[in-house]
Protein backbone atom coordinates (compact mmCIF):
# COMPACT_ATOMS: atom_id res chain seq x y z
CA UNK A 1 0.00 0.00 0.00
CA UNK A 2 2.79 2.79 0.85
CA UNK A 3 4.38 1.78 -2.39
CA UNK A 4 1.29 2.12 -4.45
CA UNK A 5 0.70 5.44 -2.77
CA UNK A 6 4.19 7.11 -3.17
CA UNK A 7 4.12 5.72 -6.84
CA UNK A 8 0.66 7.61 -6.70
CA UNK A 9 1.73 10.42 -5.74
CA UNK A 10 4.10 11.18 -8.30
CA UNK A 11 1.69 10.22 -11.08
CA UNK A 12 -1.51 11.94 -10.06
CA UNK A 13 -1.07 15.32 -11.05
CA UNK A 14 -0.37 14.15 -14.65
CA UNK A 15 -3.36 12.08 -14.49
CA UNK A 16 -5.27 15.03 -13.04
CA UNK A 17 -4.59 17.43 -15.95
CA UNK A 18 -4.90 14.61 -18.61
CA UNK A 19 -8.54 13.96 -17.00
CA UNK A 20 -9.55 17.36 -16.73
CA UNK A 21 -8.22 18.40 -20.46
CA UNK A 22 -10.70 15.44 -21.60
CA UNK A 23 -13.62 17.05 -20.14
CA UNK A 24 -12.99 20.17 -20.86
CA UNK A 25 -13.62 19.21 -24.38
CA UNK A 26 -17.83 19.64 -25.50
CA UNK A 27 -19.98 16.98 -26.11
CA UNK A 28 -23.03 16.79 -26.81
CA UNK A 29 -23.96 13.54 -24.54
CA UNK A 30 -22.72 14.44 -21.27
CA UNK A 31 -22.45 10.76 -20.30
CA UNK A 32 -20.56 10.01 -23.80
CA UNK A 33 -18.18 12.89 -21.97
CA UNK A 34 -17.98 11.20 -18.58
CA UNK A 35 -17.52 7.80 -20.32
CA UNK A 36 -14.47 8.94 -22.35
CA UNK A 37 -13.13 10.60 -19.08
CA UNK A 38 -13.01 7.40 -17.37
CA UNK A 39 -11.36 5.37 -19.71
CA UNK A 40 -8.91 7.63 -19.99
CA UNK A 41 -8.20 7.97 -16.17
CA UNK A 42 -8.60 3.76 -16.51
CA UNK A 43 -6.00 3.99 -19.12
CA UNK A 44 -4.24 6.38 -17.33
CA UNK A 45 -4.02 4.36 -13.79
CA UNK A 46 -2.56 1.14 -15.56
CA UNK A 47 0.32 3.32 -16.42
CA UNK A 48 1.07 4.62 -12.80
CA UNK A 49 0.09 1.35 -11.11
CA UNK A 50 2.59 -0.77 -13.16
CA UNK A 51 5.71 -1.87 -11.12
CA UNK A 52 7.66 -0.56 -14.06
CA UNK A 53 6.21 2.89 -14.64
CA UNK A 54 9.21 4.72 -14.24
CA UNK A 55 10.19 4.63 -18.07
CA UNK A 56 6.20 5.02 -19.30
CA UNK A 57 5.86 8.36 -16.46
CA UNK A 58 8.99 9.86 -17.40
CA UNK A 59 8.02 9.65 -20.72
CA UNK A 60 4.97 11.36 -20.07
CA UNK A 61 6.75 13.73 -17.90
CA UNK A 62 8.81 14.63 -20.19
CA UNK A 63 6.10 15.12 -23.13
CA UNK A 64 4.42 17.07 -20.75
CA UNK A 65 7.26 19.36 -20.36
CA UNK A 66 8.25 20.12 -23.65
CA UNK A 67 4.22 20.52 -24.77
CA UNK A 68 4.10 24.35 -26.38
CA UNK A 69 1.08 26.65 -26.14
CA UNK A 70 -0.52 25.76 -29.59
CA UNK A 71 -0.82 29.30 -32.33
CA UNK A 72 -4.78 29.28 -31.38
CA UNK A 73 -3.75 29.56 -27.12
CA UNK A 74 -1.18 32.22 -28.14
CA UNK A 75 -3.42 33.92 -30.14
CA UNK A 76 -5.99 33.74 -27.25
CA UNK A 77 -8.38 32.17 -29.43
CA UNK A 78 -11.68 31.64 -28.46
CA UNK A 79 -11.68 27.77 -29.18
CA UNK A 80 -10.53 25.28 -26.35
CA UNK A 81 -6.92 25.79 -24.83
CA UNK A 82 -6.30 22.32 -24.43
CA UNK A 83 -8.16 21.59 -27.78
CA UNK A 84 -5.19 21.10 -29.66
CA UNK A 85 -3.92 18.78 -27.61
CA UNK A 86 -5.99 16.12 -28.90
CA UNK A 87 -6.28 17.82 -32.55
CA UNK A 88 -9.11 19.64 -32.50
CA UNK A 89 -9.38 23.65 -32.09
CA UNK A 90 -12.60 24.48 -33.53
CA UNK A 91 -14.83 23.75 -30.59
CA UNK A 92 -16.85 26.36 -28.88
CA UNK A 93 -17.02 27.64 -25.61
CA UNK A 94 -19.91 28.25 -23.47
CA UNK A 95 -19.66 30.06 -20.05
CA UNK A 96 -19.71 26.47 -17.80
CA UNK A 97 -16.90 25.47 -20.30
CA UNK A 98 -15.10 28.65 -19.90
CA UNK A 99 -15.28 27.70 -16.15
CA UNK A 100 -14.17 24.34 -16.18
CA UNK A 101 -11.48 25.46 -18.24
CA UNK A 102 -9.82 27.80 -15.86
CA UNK A 103 -10.34 25.63 -12.70
CA UNK A 104 -8.20 23.17 -15.11
CA UNK A 105 -5.75 25.50 -15.87
CA UNK A 106 -5.08 25.57 -12.29
CA UNK A 107 -5.15 22.18 -12.20
CA UNK A 108 -2.10 22.20 -14.53
CA UNK A 109 0.13 24.72 -12.42
CA UNK A 110 -0.42 22.22 -9.78
CA UNK A 111 0.51 19.31 -11.25
CA UNK A 112 3.24 20.94 -12.88
CA UNK A 113 4.43 22.33 -9.49
CA UNK A 114 4.47 19.22 -8.20
CA UNK A 115 6.51 17.50 -10.85
CA UNK A 116 9.22 19.79 -10.63
CA UNK A 117 8.98 19.48 -7.26
CA UNK A 118 9.94 15.76 -7.53
CA UNK A 119 12.55 16.15 -9.66
CA UNK A 120 14.44 18.29 -7.60
CA UNK A 121 17.31 16.62 -5.45
CA UNK A 122 17.28 16.48 -2.45
CA UNK A 123 19.11 17.71 0.56
CA UNK A 124 22.47 15.29 1.24
CA UNK A 125 21.64 13.36 4.54
CA UNK A 126 22.80 15.07 7.85
CA UNK A 127 25.70 13.42 9.86
CA UNK A 128 24.24 11.13 12.62
CA UNK A 129 23.29 12.79 15.49
CA UNK A 130 25.89 11.17 18.00
CA UNK A 131 24.44 10.07 21.62
CA UNK A 132 26.44 10.30 24.88
CA UNK A 133 24.97 9.44 28.74
CA UNK A 134 25.66 12.20 30.89
CA UNK A 135 23.73 11.82 33.91
CA UNK A 136 22.81 8.52 36.30
CA UNK A 137 20.17 7.80 38.90
CA UNK A 138 19.25 4.45 40.78
CA UNK A 139 17.24 3.40 43.53
CA UNK A 140 18.39 -0.21 44.68
CA UNK A 141 19.18 -2.38 47.38
CA UNK A 142 22.48 -1.71 47.23
CA UNK A 143 22.33 2.07 47.05
CA UNK A 144 20.91 5.03 45.67
CA UNK A 145 23.19 6.88 43.68
CA UNK A 146 25.22 5.17 40.83
CA UNK A 147 28.57 5.72 42.56
CA UNK A 148 27.19 3.58 46.27
CA UNK A 149 25.63 1.01 43.92
CA UNK A 150 28.60 0.46 42.28
CA UNK A 151 31.02 0.24 44.75
CA UNK A 152 29.06 -2.66 46.04
CA UNK A 153 28.68 -4.34 42.96
CA UNK A 154 32.36 -4.37 43.11
CA UNK A 155 32.95 -5.55 46.37
CA UNK A 156 30.61 -8.39 45.92
CA UNK A 157 27.73 -7.64 48.32
CA UNK A 158 24.43 -8.68 48.03
CA UNK A 159 21.08 -6.93 48.63
CA UNK A 160 19.09 -10.18 48.76
CA UNK A 161 17.60 -10.59 52.11
CA UNK A 162 14.45 -11.66 53.94
CA UNK A 163 11.51 -9.77 52.49
CA UNK A 164 10.24 -7.13 56.00
CA UNK A 165 7.93 -5.13 53.88
CA UNK A 166 4.52 -8.02 54.70
CA UNK A 167 4.12 -11.45 56.55
CA UNK A 168 5.47 -13.80 53.76
CA UNK A 169 5.57 -16.68 56.45
CA UNK A 170 3.30 -18.53 54.51
CA UNK A 171 4.77 -18.45 51.35
CA UNK A 172 7.59 -20.74 49.94
CA UNK A 173 9.65 -18.18 48.87
CA UNK A 174 10.46 -15.39 51.66
CA UNK A 175 13.90 -13.44 50.09
CA UNK A 176 14.12 -10.65 47.59
CA UNK A 177 16.00 -7.37 46.59
CA UNK A 178 14.08 -5.58 48.58
CA UNK A 179 14.72 -2.10 49.32
CA UNK A 180 14.69 -1.35 53.14
CA UNK A 181 15.40 2.13 53.54
CA UNK A 182 14.13 4.91 51.02
CA UNK A 183 13.12 8.27 50.96
CA UNK A 184 11.18 10.88 48.73
CA UNK A 185 12.07 13.83 50.96
CA UNK A 186 12.97 16.71 48.81
CA UNK A 187 12.52 15.12 45.64
CA UNK A 188 8.53 14.16 45.62
CA UNK A 189 5.85 16.31 47.31
CA UNK A 190 4.67 14.67 50.19
CA UNK A 191 1.08 14.69 49.10
CA UNK A 192 2.22 12.56 45.99
CA UNK A 193 4.31 10.63 47.92
CA UNK A 194 1.55 9.44 49.92
CA UNK A 195 -0.57 8.32 47.06
CA UNK A 196 1.60 7.42 44.24
CA UNK A 197 2.63 3.53 43.76
CA UNK A 198 5.93 2.36 44.83
CA UNK A 199 7.34 2.33 40.88
CA UNK A 200 5.96 5.55 40.35
CA UNK A 201 8.58 6.90 43.75
CA UNK A 202 11.49 5.03 42.58
CA UNK A 203 10.89 6.65 38.86
CA UNK A 204 10.24 9.83 40.03
CA UNK A 205 13.56 9.63 42.27
CA UNK A 206 15.89 7.88 40.31
CA UNK A 207 14.99 10.51 37.03
CA UNK A 208 15.63 13.60 39.21
CA UNK A 209 18.61 12.17 40.90
CA UNK A 210 19.95 11.54 36.87
CA UNK A 211 19.24 15.56 36.03
CA UNK A 212 21.01 15.83 39.30
CA UNK A 213 24.34 13.90 38.73
CA UNK A 214 23.93 15.80 35.21
CA UNK A 215 24.82 18.70 36.43
CA UNK A 216 21.06 20.23 35.12
CA UNK A 217 20.60 22.43 38.04
CA UNK A 218 17.57 24.71 37.29
CA UNK A 219 19.91 27.29 35.88
CA UNK A 220 21.01 24.85 33.28
CA UNK A 221 17.16 23.60 32.52
CA UNK A 222 16.04 26.71 31.56
CA UNK A 223 18.34 27.17 28.15
CA UNK A 224 16.77 23.91 27.81
CA UNK A 225 14.56 23.98 25.10
CA UNK A 226 11.45 22.08 26.08
CA UNK A 227 9.78 20.47 23.41
CA UNK A 228 13.49 18.84 22.40
CA UNK A 229 13.29 17.03 26.50
CA UNK A 230 11.25 13.96 26.60
CA UNK A 231 10.94 10.94 29.04
CA UNK A 232 10.71 7.17 28.15
CA UNK A 233 10.65 5.54 31.85
CA UNK A 234 8.78 2.11 31.02
CA UNK A 235 7.67 -0.73 33.53
CA UNK A 236 6.64 -4.14 33.09
CA UNK A 237 4.07 -4.53 36.17
CA UNK A 238 3.24 -0.73 37.20
CA UNK A 239 0.91 0.15 39.99
CA UNK A 240 0.35 -3.24 41.31
CA UNK A 241 -0.04 -1.87 44.68
CA UNK A 242 -2.00 0.96 44.03
CA UNK A 243 -4.22 -1.53 41.72
CA UNK A 244 -4.30 -4.48 44.27
CA UNK A 245 -5.07 -1.78 47.12
CA UNK A 246 -8.01 -0.48 45.17
CA UNK A 247 -9.62 -4.46 44.41
CA UNK A 248 -9.53 -5.08 48.55
CA UNK A 249 -11.20 -1.30 48.79
CA UNK A 250 -14.02 -2.92 46.48
CA UNK A 251 -15.02 -5.86 48.11
CA UNK A 252 -16.17 -3.37 50.61
CA UNK A 253 -17.70 -1.10 48.35
CA UNK A 254 -17.06 1.33 44.97
CA UNK A 255 -17.26 4.59 47.49
CA UNK A 256 -13.84 3.27 49.45
CA UNK A 257 -11.69 3.15 45.94
CA UNK A 258 -8.68 5.81 45.51
CA UNK A 259 -10.06 8.24 42.87
CA UNK A 260 -5.95 7.74 41.80
CA UNK A 261 -6.33 3.93 41.45
CA UNK A 262 -6.18 3.98 37.96
CA UNK A 263 -4.12 7.05 36.57
CA UNK A 264 -1.66 5.69 39.41
CA UNK A 265 -1.58 2.43 38.37
CA UNK A 266 -1.17 2.68 34.77
CA UNK A 267 2.42 2.22 33.31
CA UNK A 268 2.80 5.17 31.48
CA UNK A 269 1.90 7.80 34.24
CA UNK A 270 5.30 8.01 35.86
CA UNK A 271 6.71 9.25 32.44
CA UNK A 272 3.94 12.01 32.18
CA UNK A 273 4.22 12.94 35.84
CA UNK A 274 7.78 13.51 35.95
CA UNK A 275 7.52 15.76 32.09
CA UNK A 276 4.87 17.76 34.57
CA UNK A 277 7.28 18.21 36.99
CA UNK A 278 9.78 19.17 34.45
CA UNK A 279 7.92 21.26 32.12
CA UNK A 280 9.29 18.31 29.49
CA UNK A 281 7.30 18.75 26.12
CA UNK A 282 8.95 16.21 23.81
CA UNK A 283 8.79 12.61 24.00
CA UNK A 284 6.91 11.17 26.32
CA UNK A 285 5.24 7.55 26.99
CA UNK A 286 6.13 4.28 28.28
CA UNK A 287 7.29 0.95 27.08
CA UNK A 288 6.01 -2.48 28.65
CA UNK A 289 7.90 -5.49 27.46
CA UNK A 290 8.10 -7.60 30.69
CA UNK A 291 11.91 -7.92 31.52
CA UNK A 292 13.43 -5.90 28.18
CA UNK A 293 11.58 -3.02 29.19
CA UNK A 294 14.31 -0.73 30.15
CA UNK A 295 16.23 -1.53 27.08
CA UNK A 296 13.36 -0.85 24.85
CA UNK A 297 13.36 2.66 26.34
CA UNK A 298 16.83 3.25 26.31
CA UNK A 299 17.07 2.66 22.74
CA UNK A 300 14.21 4.08 21.33
CA UNK A 301 15.14 7.71 23.48
CA UNK A 302 18.47 7.32 20.92
CA UNK A 303 16.55 6.75 18.54
CA UNK A 304 14.47 9.99 18.89
CA UNK A 305 17.82 12.01 19.74
CA UNK A 306 19.11 10.42 16.45
CA UNK A 307 16.42 11.68 14.45
CA UNK A 308 16.39 15.00 15.48
CA UNK A 309 12.83 14.76 17.74
CA UNK A 310 14.86 15.49 21.41
CA UNK A 311 18.32 16.59 22.51
CA UNK A 312 17.51 15.12 25.73
CA UNK A 313 15.66 12.34 26.82
CA UNK A 314 15.48 10.48 30.88
CA UNK A 315 14.87 6.99 30.14
CA UNK A 316 14.87 3.89 31.97
CA UNK A 317 12.56 1.42 33.89
CA UNK A 318 11.14 1.37 37.18
CA UNK A 319 9.29 -1.65 39.58
CA UNK A 320 8.18 -2.23 42.63
CA UNK A 321 6.21 -5.38 43.08
CA UNK A 322 7.82 -7.19 46.07
CA UNK A 323 4.28 -7.09 47.54
CA UNK A 324 1.81 -10.53 47.98
CA UNK A 325 -0.22 -10.21 44.50
CA UNK A 326 3.56 -9.85 43.29
CA UNK A 327 5.57 -12.52 45.22
CA UNK A 328 2.37 -14.63 45.11
CA UNK A 329 2.22 -14.60 41.02
CA UNK A 330 6.16 -15.60 40.66
CA UNK A 331 5.30 -18.58 43.23
CA UNK A 332 2.53 -19.41 41.06
CA UNK A 333 4.96 -19.78 38.10
CA UNK A 334 7.28 -21.57 39.99
CA UNK A 335 10.23 -18.91 38.84
CA UNK A 336 11.57 -18.17 42.21
CA UNK A 337 14.51 -19.23 44.37
CA UNK A 338 13.24 -20.42 47.59
CA UNK A 339 16.78 -20.84 49.08
CA UNK A 340 15.18 -18.72 52.19
CA UNK A 341 17.88 -20.29 54.79
CA UNK A 342 20.43 -18.12 52.98
CA UNK A 343 19.37 -15.43 50.75
CA UNK A 344 23.06 -13.84 49.66
CA UNK A 345 23.67 -17.12 48.03
CA UNK A 346 19.86 -17.46 46.33
CA UNK A 347 20.82 -15.36 43.07
CA UNK A 348 23.51 -17.55 41.33
CA UNK A 349 23.98 -17.53 37.81
CA UNK A 350 25.26 -20.27 35.78
CA UNK A 351 25.51 -22.21 39.00
CA UNK A 352 24.54 -25.69 38.65
CA UNK A 353 22.69 -25.72 41.96
CA UNK A 354 20.56 -22.54 41.11
CA UNK A 355 16.70 -22.57 41.85
CA UNK A 356 15.09 -19.60 40.13
CA UNK A 357 15.25 -16.44 40.11
CA UNK A 358 15.26 -13.58 43.01
CA UNK A 359 12.78 -10.73 42.97
CA UNK A 360 14.10 -7.25 43.40
CA UNK A 361 13.04 -3.65 43.30
CA UNK A 362 14.22 0.18 42.31
CA UNK A 363 14.47 1.70 39.30
CA UNK A 364 17.30 2.79 36.67
CA UNK A 365 17.51 6.24 35.08
CA UNK A 366 20.05 7.66 32.09
CA UNK A 367 20.19 10.70 31.26
CA UNK A 368 20.72 10.88 27.13
CA UNK A 369 22.55 13.92 25.46
CA UNK A 370 22.62 14.91 22.06
CA UNK A 371 26.65 15.23 21.95
CA UNK A 372 26.55 18.63 20.78
CA UNK A 373 23.93 19.88 23.24
CA UNK A 374 25.84 18.27 25.85
CA UNK A 375 29.28 19.83 25.04
CA UNK A 376 27.52 23.43 24.71
CA UNK A 377 26.68 23.23 27.96
CA UNK A 378 29.87 21.62 29.73
CA UNK A 379 28.47 18.57 30.59
CA UNK A 380 30.50 15.44 31.95
CA UNK A 381 30.36 12.30 29.64
CA UNK A 382 30.44 9.55 31.10
CA UNK A 383 29.96 7.31 28.11
CA UNK A 384 28.49 6.86 24.50
CA UNK A 385 25.65 5.35 23.39
CA UNK A 386 26.25 3.23 19.87
CA UNK A 387 23.06 1.40 19.04
CA UNK A 388 20.87 -1.56 19.90
CA UNK A 389 18.52 -3.87 18.63
CA UNK A 390 14.94 -5.90 19.19
CA UNK A 391 14.12 -8.97 18.06
CA UNK A 392 10.82 -11.43 19.66
CA UNK A 393 11.28 -15.46 20.01
CA UNK A 394 8.27 -16.18 18.82
CA UNK A 395 8.80 -19.60 20.59
CA UNK A 396 7.01 -19.59 24.16
CA UNK A 397 5.18 -17.41 26.60
CA UNK A 398 8.54 -17.85 29.19
CA UNK A 399 10.98 -20.34 27.86
CA UNK A 400 13.33 -19.48 25.74
CA UNK A 401 14.02 -20.52 22.36
CA UNK A 402 16.14 -23.94 22.06
CA UNK A 403 18.28 -22.62 19.38
CA UNK A 404 18.44 -19.34 21.22
CA UNK A 405 17.85 -17.87 17.23
CA UNK A 406 16.25 -14.79 18.47
CA UNK A 407 18.95 -13.74 20.91
CA UNK A 408 22.03 -14.49 18.36
CA UNK A 409 20.18 -12.24 16.00
CA UNK A 410 19.13 -9.91 18.45
CA UNK A 411 23.14 -9.44 19.15
CA UNK A 412 24.02 -9.34 15.36
CA UNK A 413 21.77 -6.87 14.70
CA UNK A 414 22.42 -4.43 17.50
CA UNK A 415 26.36 -4.82 16.40
CA UNK A 416 24.98 -3.93 12.71
CA UNK A 417 23.54 -0.70 14.34
CA UNK A 418 26.06 0.34 16.24
CA UNK A 419 28.48 -0.10 13.26
CA UNK A 420 31.29 -2.44 15.34
CA UNK A 421 32.39 -6.06 14.89
CA UNK A 422 31.72 -8.54 17.20
CA UNK A 423 35.83 -8.39 18.62
CA UNK A 424 35.54 -5.44 19.54
CA UNK A 425 32.34 -6.41 22.41
CA UNK A 426 35.09 -7.54 25.57
CA UNK A 427 32.38 -7.27 28.25
CA UNK A 428 28.77 -8.24 28.75
CA UNK A 429 26.71 -7.52 31.45
CA UNK A 430 24.25 -10.46 30.69
CA UNK A 431 20.43 -11.07 31.34
CA UNK A 432 21.38 -14.13 33.19
CA UNK A 433 18.55 -14.47 35.75
CA UNK A 434 19.62 -17.28 37.87
CA UNK A 435 16.64 -19.55 36.01
CA UNK A 436 17.84 -23.20 34.68
CA UNK A 437 16.68 -22.45 31.27
CA UNK A 438 17.17 -19.42 30.64
CA UNK A 439 21.00 -18.51 31.75
CA UNK A 440 22.41 -21.59 29.39
CA UNK A 441 20.81 -20.42 26.72
CA UNK A 442 22.15 -17.12 26.79
CA UNK A 443 25.45 -18.52 27.41
CA UNK A 444 25.25 -20.55 24.41
CA UNK A 445 24.06 -17.52 22.04
CA UNK A 446 27.00 -15.36 24.16
CA UNK A 447 29.70 -18.19 22.89
CA UNK A 448 27.90 -18.38 19.40
CA UNK A 449 28.59 -14.97 19.09
CA UNK A 450 31.47 -14.01 20.81
CA UNK A 451 33.50 -17.17 22.26
CA UNK A 452 36.89 -16.87 20.32
CA UNK A 453 37.70 -13.12 21.72
CA UNK A 454 39.92 -14.09 24.43
CA UNK A 455 39.27 -10.63 26.25
CA UNK A 456 35.79 -10.61 26.82
CA UNK A 457 34.70 -10.80 29.94
CA UNK A 458 30.77 -11.83 31.12
CA UNK A 459 29.06 -10.93 34.53
CA UNK A 460 25.48 -10.96 36.14
CA UNK A 461 24.83 -7.94 37.96
CA UNK A 462 21.38 -10.11 39.59
CA UNK A 463 24.12 -12.04 41.27
CA UNK A 464 24.07 -9.30 44.10
CA UNK A 465 20.49 -7.38 43.47
CA UNK A 466 18.25 -10.36 42.27
CA UNK A 467 15.81 -9.78 39.27
CA UNK A 468 14.22 -5.90 39.03
CA UNK A 469 11.87 -6.99 35.88
CA UNK A 470 11.26 -3.88 33.84
CA UNK A 471 13.99 -1.77 35.96
CA UNK A 472 16.57 -4.17 35.56
CA UNK A 473 18.21 -3.76 32.16
CA UNK A 474 18.56 0.13 33.36
CA UNK A 475 20.31 -0.54 36.70
CA UNK A 476 22.37 -3.14 34.10
CA UNK A 477 23.16 -0.28 32.08
CA UNK A 478 24.27 2.35 34.76
CA UNK A 479 26.73 -0.70 35.93
CA UNK A 480 27.80 -0.76 32.83
CA UNK A 481 28.66 2.63 32.03
CA UNK A 482 30.37 2.35 35.93
CA UNK A 483 32.35 -0.27 34.43
CA UNK A 484 33.32 1.64 31.53
CA UNK A 485 34.23 4.83 33.94
CA UNK A 486 36.26 3.13 36.51
CA UNK A 487 37.85 0.37 34.48
CA UNK A 488 36.55 -2.39 37.04
CA UNK A 489 34.05 -5.16 36.18
CA UNK A 490 31.86 -6.74 38.72
CA UNK A 491 32.17 -10.32 40.21
CA UNK A 492 29.97 -13.18 39.50
CA UNK A 493 28.82 -14.16 42.91
CA UNK A 494 27.76 -17.62 44.10
CA UNK A 495 29.54 -19.12 41.20
CA UNK A 496 30.72 -22.14 43.02
CA UNK A 497 29.81 -25.25 40.74
CA UNK A 498 29.24 -23.84 36.61
CA UNK A 499 26.50 -25.54 34.70
CA UNK A 500 27.96 -28.12 32.13
CA UNK A 501 29.23 -26.37 29.24
CA UNK A 502 30.10 -23.26 30.79
CA UNK A 503 32.98 -22.25 30.39
CA UNK A 504 34.46 -20.10 33.14
CA UNK A 505 37.54 -18.78 31.44
CA UNK A 506 34.44 -15.68 29.86
CA UNK A 507 33.31 -14.97 33.02
CA UNK A 508 34.24 -12.61 35.43
CA UNK A 509 35.72 -14.63 38.74
CA UNK A 510 34.36 -14.35 42.69
CA UNK A 511 36.38 -11.12 42.03
CA UNK A 512 35.97 -7.62 40.88
CA UNK A 513 38.29 -7.61 37.69
CA UNK A 514 40.39 -5.10 35.77
CA UNK A 515 39.55 -4.42 32.19
CA UNK A 516 40.03 -1.57 29.61
CA UNK A 517 36.33 -1.89 27.91
CA UNK A 518 36.35 -0.77 24.24
CA UNK A 519 32.99 -1.48 23.90
CA UNK A 520 30.40 -3.22 25.95
CA UNK A 521 26.92 -4.81 25.57
CA UNK A 522 24.13 -5.24 27.73
CA UNK A 523 21.32 -7.77 27.33
CA UNK A 524 17.40 -7.93 28.79
CA UNK A 525 15.42 -10.53 27.71
CA UNK A 526 11.48 -10.62 29.01
CA UNK A 527 8.64 -13.25 29.40
CA UNK A 528 6.77 -13.05 25.88
CA UNK A 529 10.23 -13.88 24.20
CA UNK A 530 11.23 -10.19 24.02
CA UNK A 531 14.72 -9.76 23.10
CA UNK A 532 16.94 -6.23 23.28
CA UNK A 533 20.56 -5.64 23.03
CA UNK A 534 22.33 -2.60 23.56
CA UNK A 535 25.75 -0.97 23.13
CA UNK A 536 27.91 1.63 25.24
CA UNK A 537 31.91 2.82 24.42
CA UNK A 538 34.08 4.88 25.91
CA UNK A 539 33.42 8.54 24.83
CA UNK A 540 36.29 9.43 22.35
Amino acid sequence: MVGAAASSSYASPLCTFFVAACMSVSHNDTRQAFGRSRRRRQQLGKCSASSGSGSIQALLVSSFLDFKPCNHYNNKSKGNAFACLFGSNSLSLNRKQRKTNRATSGVMAVAMGMEKEATVDKKPPMEQRRVVVTGMGVETSLGHDPNTFYDNLLQGNSGISQIENFDCSEFPTRIAGEIKSFSTEGWVAPKLSKRMDKFMLYLLTAGKKALADGGVTDEVMAEFDKAKCGVLIGSAMGGMKVFNDAIEALKISYKKMNPFCVPFATTNMGSAMLAMDLGWMGPNYSISTACATSNFCILNSANHIIRGEADVMLCGGSDAVIIPIGLGGFVACRALSQRNNDPTKASRPWDSNRDGFVMGEGAGVLLLEELEHAKKRGATIYAEFLGGSFTCDAYHMTEPRPDGAGVILCIERALADAGISKEQINYINAHATSTPAGDLKEYQALAHCFGQNPELKVNSTKSMIGHLLGAAGAVEAVATVQAIRTGWVHPNINLENPDNGVDTSLLVGPKKERLNIKAALSNSFGFGGHNSSIIFVPYK
